[in-house]
């Protein structure tokens, strides 16, 4: 068969009413999607050929009211047998993709209108930038791609067949023990394989704790101010409420906290987000003494406490007592967050609801990633890419601070030398935040301020929180320029 229809007359026409240019286009168009069936295995040609038609009608290939071949002069021309196109015909028309008649031929049908869908990529990335200030993201060029490649070659020739069913709703064995001897050498914390539940992240890990704690009937868990507004969102999906709680200087306000009635509270004490101070010793003891006075729950949100830059990191506070915290972390900031790929250590009291709820949310996290991740671990790759991350974001901190200084003198940096964040006070001179704001977005340089995180009206300077850890150290002094520029336009006096 030619694609024109040449040389089999009628046949490979249009309706009358498709025209006749339009249809023989269509089917010269819809012709080579028709072309590998006759190179597929046997037994797939059927599957190919329904595919490819049922393709190009959804696609506009082959239009309505185009006249197909007879199923004898098709079968030829692709080389099958007459049954298999007579069988992918009757398929499509009572799929109502393709009409028929009695010795009038088969035509293309007219239900079909859609045009091929295309996904919409709802993830959150800043557009028309020029610089990116916004918080949260680790460099994700940093990824070790070679190591990982590496670790999921030798996790697909070693995974034995009957790990492949469904897992253990708290996670694979070895990458619990994995994890639990990384946090206890890395992170100072009391940790029982059995005890470490594999999540997709902190954000599941908070909604499975909120889900515990509604069904022991508490409704409602204090949350730092400023905090994560995500932490809010998450325990609402859980019925649970938050309550916003005032820091000082040591970390959470204990007065605000014992007045509040909560019995669960949600820190980052190693290095909280956003403020950037970490929990003074005096006031870990006295959030743990609170919790065992109203028999209660700290949940610690580990999420950057291996980036500390002028000493060894400060242990987690779960290692002080096990019983009253439950912590977690991912490897969002050390890898990627497109893994989704965390851990929750839950106190022996809760393990029971949680590791349920996690069964019904989704069986458990995916084994091979499981199983990559835990050789990634054992074979110290985990650490190298630690020791990797920390040179980088030093720098890249070291040069944010210092351009900081130059060109935007007088702004002070707050927070311990940690992290993927800073906080930066801007002398008054640049306005108010309402004004320097839609100046620095004119600029095209996006970036958050302090309030963004704040539950409580507050005064005070114009404080913002850059990020650092995704902008190379060129790109960090090219967006403080600009950023410098913006707030000279609105300088007073």
């Amino acid at each position: 068969m030619t694609p024109s229809g040449t040389g089999h007359g009628e046949a490979l026409g249009p309706s009358p009413d498709a025209g006749g240019t339009a249809g023989r286009e269509s089917w010269t168009a819809a012709w080579e999607l028709l072309l590998p069936t006759a190179s597929a295995p046997a037994r797939a040609r059927g599957r190919a050929l329904q595919a490819a038609l049922r393709e190009a009608v959804r696609t506009g290939r082959l239009a309505p009211g185009t006249r197909l071949p007879s199923s004898r002069e098709l079968a030829v021309d692709l080389g099958v047998s007459r049954g298999l196109v007579t069988e992918a015909y009757e398929q499509l028309t009572a799929e109502g993709y393709l009409r028929s008649g009695r010795g009038a031929g088969t035509w293309v049908g007219d239900a079909v209108r859609a045009a091929r869908p295309t996904a919409v990529d709802l993830a959150p990335r800043p557009a028309g930038v020029r610089a990116d200030f916004l918080p949260g993201t680790p460099d994700l060029s940093l990824f070790p791609r070679a190591a990982w490649a590496g670790a999921r070659r030798g996790v697909l020739a070693e995974l034995p067949h009957h790990a492949l069913g469904y897992p253990d709703p708290r996670g694979l064995p070895r990458l619990r023990t994995a994890v639990a001897e990384l946090l206890v050498r890395r992170r100072g914390v009391v940790a029982d394989p059995e005890r470490v539940v594999v999540v997709s992240g902190v954000a599941q890990a908070m909604t499975l704790l909120g889900c515990a704690l509604h069904a022991r009937g508490i409704r409602t868990v204090g949350v730092e101010d400023p905090g994560s507004p995500e932490h809010a969102a998450l325990f609402a999906a859980a019925a649970v409420g938050t309550v916003p709680l005032p820091l000082d200087g040591d970390g959470t306000a204990m007065g605000p906290l014992r007045a509040s009635g909560v019995r669960a509270l949600v820190t980052t004490p190693s290095h909280q987000f956003p403020s950037g101070i970490a929990y003074s010793a005096r006031r870990r003891a006295e959030l743990l003494d609170w919790a065992r006075a109203v028999d209660g729950l700290v949940i610690e949100d580990d999420y950057d406490g291996d980036f500390r830059y002028d000493r060894s990191p400060v242990g987690a506070l779960q290692g002080l007592d096990p019983e009253r915290v439950a912590y977690t972390g991912s490897v969002s900031k050390s890898l990627a967050p497109g893994l989704r790929l965390g851990w929750l250590l839950v106190p022996a009291s809760l393990a029971a609801e949680v590791v349920a709820r996690k069964r019904t949310m989704d069986l458990g996290n995916p084994v091979v990633d499981q199983a990559l991740l835990a050789r990634f671990v054992e074979r110290g790759d985990y650490d190298r890419q630690l020791r990797r991350c920390r040179r980088a974001y030093q720098e890249r901190r070291d040069t944010l601070v210092s351009a900081l200084a130059e060109h935007l003198p007088g702004t002070e940096v707050s927070g311990i030398a940690a992290g993927l964040h800073v906080i930066a006070a801007l002398p008054e001179r640049y306005g108010p935040s309402d004004a320097f704001l839609p100046r620095a977005a004119a600029a095209g340089v996006a970036v958050r301020p302090l309030s963004d995180y704040e539950r409580a009206v507050r005064t005070g300077g114009l404080r913002l929180v850059l990020g650092y850890a995704h902008r190379s150290p060129g790109q960090l002094r090219e967006g403080v320029r600009l950023l410098a520029e913006a707030a000279r336009d609105g300088t007073t006096g």
